[in-house]
């Protein structure tokens, strides 16, 4: 459960890294700064809200959740905010720099994932989704995650969120920072088995049996 909390502070950060180098976020996190721009919400909030409709989606699509999936939803957007507030990071002033944070933060988004993937409790409420259409429509990993991450991308900017080249950078090489730290952690994504929160619960309910008999 530490590596829980840890991945999840990591993801945050690493967020906030990409967002501070001043080149374009993510798909995802340019559609939460496009919420944050016509809303009182903050950048944690938003994606608190728009976690929450992802894994209520993927529920309606018959795909449950893990704990994983849904403390991921609360304490990104909780560890995100608080960065914000303590004012840690700043804009560098030279492009090289800029670009120097943006590729620390895809670094770290990579660790943090493995981190909280690696604990086997549910992944991030994207990738829940992704799985849900992906049961629902046999499609390809690759035309599904596209399809997603372009819809998304496409509120965002009508949101006025901030495209650009850093935009195209993490979206080209958020995936492999995520594989390469499954590697060196030696964690197969392949082979895991995520529990939900209905075999957890019913993992629960069978030791206490256990110990109460």
């Amino acid at each position: 459960m530490p590596y829980l909390f840890l991945g999840y502070i990591l993801f945050a950060l690493g967020t906030q890294l990409i967002v501070h180098s001043d080149l374009g976020a993510s798909p995802w996190v340019v559609l939460y700064i496009g919420i944050v721009n016509y809303t009182p919400l903050s950048l944690g909030q938003a994606s608190q809200i728009c976690g929450f409709a992802v894994l209520f989606i993927a529920y309606i699509l018959d795909t449950v959740p893990g704990l994983g999936s849904v403390f991921s939803m609360i304490f990104i957007g909780i560890f995100m905010d608080i960065i914000d507030v303590l004012g840690i990071l700043t804009v560098p002033q030279s492009l090289s720099g800029r670009f120097a944070l943006l590729i620390l933060g895809i670094i770290t988004v990579g660790w943090g994932t493995c981190f909280y993937i690696k604990e086997n409790l549910g992944t991030g409420p994207r990738d829940a989704l992704m799985v849900a259409l992906l049961r629902k429509t046999n499609k390809p990993i690759w035309f599904i995650r596209a399809l997603i991450e372009a819809a998304v991308l496409f509120i965002g900017y009508l949101l006025k969120g901030p495209v650009g080249i850093g935009t195209l950078i993490t979206a080209g090489t958020l995936g492999f920072s995520v594989q390469s730290a499954f590697k060196i952690a030696g964690y197969n994504a392949k082979k895991a088995k995520h529990l939900d929160l209905i075999e957890l619960a019913n993992l629960i309910t069978c030791k206490n049996k256990e110990f109460n008999d």
